[in-house]
């Protein structure tokens, strides 16, 4: 008689909050010195908004889908996409594809779609609520970014809505960098080294 063995297998993988987190930190860092006026044009900024705030927070969802995380694959995946979207926005502006359809760009299209990922993200600041105080704080940000952003793609009051968005862009770049570093050093040290705050406790129960 043949006796069957079978062997399960766990495969492990890192946590890869730290490099999406990353990615976002410095696409933001880059984007906002131009919102900013620190630096000029857009043509060095489009490569880190493909590498860093596409492909690197890409790599986090498909990572995080493997963790069963619906919130990270959803809001790493959906954010990447983002950003190719704005990269190739910046390369029709710029005449790259043609001067006819750079011609014909409207920027309240923009707009509207500026809008609908503010929809998307105030959903997702709630469910921050209950993974760590600088992610929460993160959303946050990301909000009033889109906020500015939106406002400012149909020209309504932009004096006041672009330096909004673009300090909120750099906020967003400086919590980010906080929040991958303790990603990567709480793990790594086995403890809580940077701390990034308790879950808030009101959607659901503190582990």
């Amino acid at each position: 008689m043949n006796s069957q063995q079978h062997t399960n297998v766990k495969i492990v993988t890192a946590d890869p909050s730290a490099i999406g987190l990353f990615g976002l930190a410095i696409v933001t860092f880059v984007a906002s010195s131009q919102k900013l006026g620190l630096t000029e044009g857009l043509g060095l900024v489009i490569p880190w908004a493909i590498f860093l705030g596409a492909f690197a927070q890409l790599y986090a969802s498909i990572l995080d889908a493997k963790h069963n995380n619906t919130f990270g694959t959803t809001a790493f995946g959906a954010y990447a996409f983002f950003w190719f979207a704005t990269a190739s926005s910046w390369l029709v502006k710029l005449g790259v594809f043609g001067e006819t359809l750079a011609a014909n760009a409207d920027g309240a299209q923009l707009g509207f779609a500026f809008a609908g990922y503010l929809i998307f993200s105030i959903l997702l600041t709630i469910g921050a609520m209950e993974t760590h105080k600088v992610l929460f704080f993160i959303f946050v940000l990301i909000d009033v970014l889109f906020v500015g952003l939106t406002f400012d793609a149909f020209g309504i009051a932009s004096g006041v809505f672009k330096p909004m968005a673009a300090y909120a862009e750099m906020g967003i770049a400086l919590l980010s960098f906080y929040g991958a570093g303790a990603a990567v050093l709480n793990n790594h040290f086995g403890k809580v080294f940077l701390p990034v705050g308790r879950p808030f406790g009101i959607f659901k129960a503190r582990s």
